[in-house]
């Protein structure tokens, strides 16, 4: 029997590869920003069309490489960061398994241009497809740029795996933030389809993130610190009123990289106790820096899971740290009942000058004068005070009235009868139930309808949304005082492109700026304390691409808002708010199912109550 086994040939392992290292547009930005930072670079330029999906192209002016390394740098386990095995465990920086480029080169088209300082000309290689076209010496400035082109073009089946370009865009958004949060000491520049998205100056952890996340942030910020011989923590938490229902701005980095741990997250929530309403999460930033051998940096592709090797300590840290800022800048609140107040520093005399006493003589007391007879004092007569009215003068004269009060006569008596007869009053008859607070039972000729109030006031308010999108006459209840909300960059962008379908649905915007939208006017079914929570799932869904089953961009709007502003379970309903929603599911033209395809309601015959009792 001939042999079977055989080697891959490499450019069909390099594709293999790809799957695992690079996923998305995102995954290549991921890699050439990592690998900019490693060559020294303090200028980086990131250049992004159609989503990545025509052109990822990132310029650094890093140390550049040599004519022999550029061309080793594709193949695969070809890497600068590590020698032997023990490095693994001194890892300090970003790259290391040396399966970045060689991935990319083969599903892309690539272009590579680089050029060592005291090199008087630089590399321009040509790949596509895991296949060199050309390299020659070219006229570059220092530095490395990398062109990704046409991502997945030998791959159709992963290309069309791909999300929508919104999707997509906010990966690539999300992992350059992370980079440029990491490293506020280089100087980031992001480009989408030639106009500029993010342009961040060298500068300090904190106007980082404020850089890029607007400038109402800096007001959110309170600031942790800790040093311990494990670890070394700094960064800034969200004060609790500003906690949102998505869990956004959330980033932990270790030694200078962003990684994913829900243990830690469960340790910042723990420190938020009780400062939190249900269903909240809290921002944060946290830097924290231990040393290398203590972490596991080789777990998975993508780099962002670490193993520590004493989590429990970390956990402790973490979480007494940040306790300790939210008290420390009275954020939260402190309680003590045994406090005393005359033990509490008085800081009120620290400005105060010290006063010298003042002596005071009495110039007239003369030890030797003779004692003055004192003066007699005549005791005034005692008058005897009038006596006062008694206690029974005030019943004086009640008998007499009494005996008034009982001559009344009255010339009828009262009326107590109906002015119908009872038989004619007809007896209002309960026609709906709520169950558990979740379920509606209303009876019917043939049995009983048993109704998801939730999927039910979904159904209806989609279809009240898509109408008033559809017909353009939307009501609109005005607000005393404008309201004005804060959103990042790219969701200012999405609000602009949603702006006029919103205005459809019964908003009114006043003022649209960079980093704020000031609403004046809103949907009669929605509350003002609602607006944030509805907007932000919206940017939310529409950024992630949920649901998936949408028609257009109205369809998407109307369901992500008929979600939010659903009845929620647990939710009790008067008899009325039963009626109403009953009668308005089925006043709809799909009162069968919800707008996420799940059933709003199930029907119940009397002969299948009579199935259940017949056992």
């Amino acid at each position: 029997m001939p042999d079977i086994i055989q080697l891959l040939p490499d450019n069909l392992a390099n594709q293999i590869a790809a799957g695992e290292v690079i996923q998305r547009p995102a995954s290549a930005v991921k890699e050439l920003l990592e690998n900019a930072i490693d060559a020294g670079a303090t200028e980086i330029k990131l250049i992004v069309t159609d989503a990545g999906k025509a052109l990822v192209q990132v310029i650094d002016n890093g140390k550049g490489m040599s004519m022999t390394d550029a061309r080793m740098a594709f193949e695969r386990h070809a890497t600068s960061k590590i020698r032997a095995i023990e490095d693994l465990f001194h890892i300090r920086t970003m790259g290391f398994r040396g399966e970045a480029l060689a991935s990319i080169a083969a599903i892309a088209h690539v272009e590579m241009k680089t050029k060592q300082d005291q090199e008087e000309l630089g590399t321009h290689i040509v790949i596509e497809g895991g296949k060199f076209m050309s390299q020659e010496p070219a006229v570059l400035p220092k530095g490395t740029s990398f062109a990704v082109k046409n991502l997945f073009f030998n791959i159709p089946a992963r290309r069309n795996f791909l999300k929508s370009e919104t999707v997509e865009q906010r990966h690539i958004v999300d992992e350059f933030q992370r980079v440029a949060m990491a490293h506020p000491n280089i100087h980031f520049t992001m480009y989408h389809n030639g106009s500029e998205m993010f342009n961040l100056p060298i500068s300090n952890f904190r106007q980082r993130i404020v850089n890029i996340f607007s400038g109402k942030t800096n007001e959110k910020l309170v600031p942790v610190k800790e040093e311990t011989d494990i670890l070394s923590l700094q960064g800034f938490v969200g004060k609790p009123e500003f906690a949102k229902k998505n869990r956004g701005e959330q980033f932990f980095f270790v030694n200078d990289r962003f990684i994913k741990s829900g243990y830690l997250h469960h340790a910042v929530m723990a420190a938020y106790e009780g400062l939190l309403k249900d269903g909240s999460q809290p921002s944060y930033f946290l830097y924290l820096t231990v040393p290398p051998h203590t972490i596991d940096i080789n777990i998975h592709p993508t780099k962002t899971e670490i193993k520590f090797d004493d989590e429990h300590a970390l956990y402790a840290i973490l979480r007494s740290a940040i306790k300790h800022s939210l008290g420390q800048f009275n954020v939260a609140p402190v309680l003590d009942f045994d406090r005393d107040p005359n033990l509490d520093t008085p800081y009120q005399y620290q400005n105060k000058e010290a006063e010298y006493p003042t002596i005071q003589v009495d110039r007239s007391y003369n030890p030797f004068a003779e004692d003055k007879p004192s003066k007699s004092f005549s005791t005034p007569s005692y008058k005897k005070p009038e006596a006062q009215p008694s206690w029974e003068s005030l019943y004086v004269g009640l008998k007499q009235a009494g005996q008034e009060l009982a001559e009344m006569t009255f010339e009828n008596d009262a009326v107590t009868s109906s002015l119908f007869e009872e038989n004619e009053v007809e007896q209002e008859v309960k026609r709906t139930y709520q169950i558990h607070k979740k379920y509606i039972v209303s009876p019917i000729k043939s049995g009983m309808v048993i109704i998801n109030q939730n999927r039910a006031h979904e159904r209806v308010l989609y279809e009240a949304f898509l109408t008033s999108m559809t017909v353009h006459q939307a009501s609109s209840q005005q607000l005393l005082f404008p309201l004005q909300l804060y959103f990042t960059a790219p969701e200012m962008e999405l609000l602009a492109e949603l702006k006029s379908a919103l205005e459809n649905t019964g908003f009114v915007f006043d003022a649209m700026a960079a980093d704020h939208v000031l609403i004046s006017g809103l949907p009669v079914n929605v509350t003002e304390s609602e607006i944030s929570i509805v907007l932000e799932e919206l940017l939310r869904d529409l950024q992630d691409g949920i649901p998936g089953s949408s028609f257009s961009q109205n369809d998407t709007i109307a369901k992500s808002m008929a979600r939010s502003l659903a009845i929620r379970t647990g939710t009790y309903l008067t008899e009325k708010e039963q009626e109403n929603l009953v009668h308005n599911l089925f006043a709809c033209k799909e009162p069968d199912v919800s707008p996420f395809q799940k059933p709003t309601f199930i029907t119940m015959s009397v002969e299948d109550l009579d199935k259940k009792f017949s056992v």
